[in-house]
Formats: structure tokens, sequence, C-alpha cells
């Protein structure tokens, strides 16, 4: 590996100083977010990126649903869907309202709604490039 070139292209790459706009700098200092709060908020959004997840709770977009119900129309079993279920309802995503045996899923509050609704109105208005797709989906 030659060093020289290495180096030239970190120093390329490399800002000529330390802070440009040191208010603003500032400004989001203060308001980013303590790190236990960032790993909670990077949870939640590990929990969505599961498309099987995803599906129950764009399923719950319409209302409550039993498990049974969110198991059909999530093509899941119902152990597959209450395993997923009881991990979402863990991170506070979806809570649940029991009648006798049967468990009914909601989402829990109006953010998951929020977030659920601006991320699928995200995807249809954004092309996403996908080279391993094959076009059909």
């Amino acid at each position: 590996m030659n060093t020289s070139s290495d180096e030239h292209a970190l120093a390329v790459d490399a800002c000529a100083a330390r802070v440009v706009d040191a208010d603003r700098v500032a400004a989001v200092c203060e308001r980013m977010p303590a790190a236990a709060d960032l790993a909670d908020t990077a949870d939640v959004f590990g929990l969505l990126s599961d498309p099987n997840r995803l599906r129950l709770l764009v399923a719950l977009l319409e209302g409550e649903l039993c498990v049974c119900d969110l198991a059909a129309v999530s093509g899941l079993s119902e152990s597959a869907a209450s395993h997923a279920l009881r991990l979402l309802r863990a991170h506070r995503i979806v809570a649940v309202r029991r009648a006798g045996r049967m468990a009914y899923y909601r989402l829990e509050d109006p953010h998951v709604r929020m977030l659920l609704d601006l991320a699928l109105a995200h995807t249809e208005h954004t092309e996403i490039l996908h080279p391993e797709r094959d076009g059909g989906e």
C-alpha cells in the first residue's frame, strides 16, 4: 500500500477547520438527545426493520386485532405472530388487551401510528434502488 497516497486521500477528505460554524455546532450539541435515548430510538427502528413485524404493525393501523387475525393477515403462524407481538409489546410499540383467553393488540400510541404513516408515505413517494431485486416487487 502506498502510504503517501493514503495520507493525501485523508488530507483531501479532512476538514480544514475543526469547527466551521461554532454557534450551530453548539446549538446541535445542546439539542442532542442523551446516548441512552438515542440507543432506545435505534432499537425502535431495529424493531421496524423486520418485514414480518412491520406487516403486523401495518395491520394494526386499521385498529385492534386479535392474535389469530394478525397471524392470518401477516401470513405468520399464531406462534410466530405472538412471539413478534411480545417483542413489540416489550418495547412499548404495541399494547395488549385480554378478554378471557383472547389477546387483542393495538398500536401503543399516536406516535407509533405517525412513525408508520411517515415511513410508508416516504416509501410510496421515493424510488428506492435495490439492485438485488429483479424488479418484480
